[in-house]
């Protein structure tokens, strides 16, 4: 019996392209700063990487958690969440929420975005919601001042329903190839009248706030009110593919060119850092990134009391205050240093430790976030 030999490219062609998804962590696996944030009422990251809480104005209280609940059998292990704790049943005009996540310019050229041969985008995601209704996904072209919106529907309560959404090519306005922030996805869960006056616009154009979230439900308007999201996936084309499963350590790689913890609130009784002293009373702590960062970082801090401490060799030698940046650093490397009542002698190793397990919330962070 003869044997049929299988060609190199018949396998090939049943393969699909890497990293298609354009977004990162779609499936919330992972979440650096902390699986939960409450009392939120401020704009910021919280609980799950890359995924921001935008906010204009003041719109209720919310607590935002990495959460376990998912669509049963899709093979995702985690979903973000978000609680509304304080309502604000009739939010200001210029009022509005939403979760939403930056690209960066130099990653996006591949849709020729300003070109007649511009792509279209095709969004699917995961969504579950206490409060049934319309809710509005926005395109948001940074660089060019444009936008595009979509609605989308969640028919049953406390149910997971998958959405898939296509959004025109755009023809008018390249993207930046360089490391800002061109694009923004939002997912709007309430906005004021100064966001949902006009007429949806659910084609590119030159942005109008009064066209951008029409018909969009106020979230913020019961605590009673939950909202989880997770497989979230944008790519070019028409037509939506499965969700592309990136193994762990690609994604939690891809989230800390972004952000980085050199202490998390999760460490306790851990050596953190390794530095020398400067002078007696000066230590310094260079710290190498496993992969670069977007930009040089800013630090972030919030030190207990006692929670950390400065050790030469075994010996104790003080507690820490508040660091800086020393403005050596790159995309690469920074350093940080700290003055304290140490005695220490110029040139001697030191570390730092976080001690107490009653201080577990502080913590050092530094981000490079869109």
């Amino acid at each position: 019996m003869a044997l049929t030999r299988i060609q190199p490219a018949a396998i090939a062609d049943v393969r699909e392209p890497n990293f298609r998804n354009i977004l990162i962590n779609g499936d919330m696996q992972i979440a650096q700063r902390a699986t939960s944030t409450a009392s939120v009422t401020t704009a910021g990251y919280y609980a799950c990487d890359r995924w921001q809480f935008g906010l204009a104005g003041t719109m209720g209280t919310w607590t935002f958690s990495q959460d376990t609940d998912v669509p049963t059998g899709q093979g995702f292990a985690n979903s973000f969440k978000m609680d509304c704790t304080t309502t604000d049943a009739s939010p200001a005009a210029a009022d509005a929420i939403r979760i939403a996540q930056r690209i960066e310019g130099q990653n996006l050229q591949y849709l020729k975005k300003g070109t007649s041969n511009a792509l279209p985008l095709t969004l699917s995601f995961w969504v579950k919601s206490v409060l049934t209704g319309t809710y509005i996904i926005e395109l948001y072209d940074n660089d060019n001042t444009r936008q595009v919106s979509k609605s989308y529907t969640i028919s049953d309560a406390s149910t997971w329903e998958k959405k898939t959404i296509t959004f025109p090519a755009d023809t008018t306005g390249a993207f930046t190839n360089d490391n800002g922030a061109s694009l923004n996805l939002n997912f709007f869960v309430g906005a004021g009248t100064d966001s949902t006056s006009g007429t949806l616009n659910t084609s590119w154009a030159a942005v109008t706030n009064a066209n951008r979230a029409v018909g969009q439900v106020n979230l913020a308007n019961s605590t009673s009110n939950n909202f989880w999201l997770t497989g979230v996936q944008l790519e070019a084309g028409s037509v939506a593919t499965d969700f592309e499963v990136v193994p762990y350590g690609v994604n939690l790689r891809r989230c800390l060119r972004y952000f980085y913890p050199i202490i998390s609130i999760s460490d306790t009784n851990s050596l953190n850092a390794f530095g020398y002293y400067y002078s007696a009373s000066n230590i310094k702590f260079p710290v190498r990134f496993p992969t670069e960062m977007r930009s040089v970082p800013t630090l972030e801090q919030d030190i207990d009391t006692n929670a950390l401490r400065f050790y030469r060799d075994s010996t104790y030698d003080g507690q820490s205050g508040n660091f800086l940046l020393d403005g050596e650093g790159s995309g690469r490397y920074v350093s940080f240093y700290n003055s304290t009542d140490a005695s220490g002698t110029a040139g001697q190793a030191g570390q730092l430790y976080k001690y107490s397990p009653t201080q577990a919330d502080s913590y050092i962070w530094l981000s490079a976030e869109l």
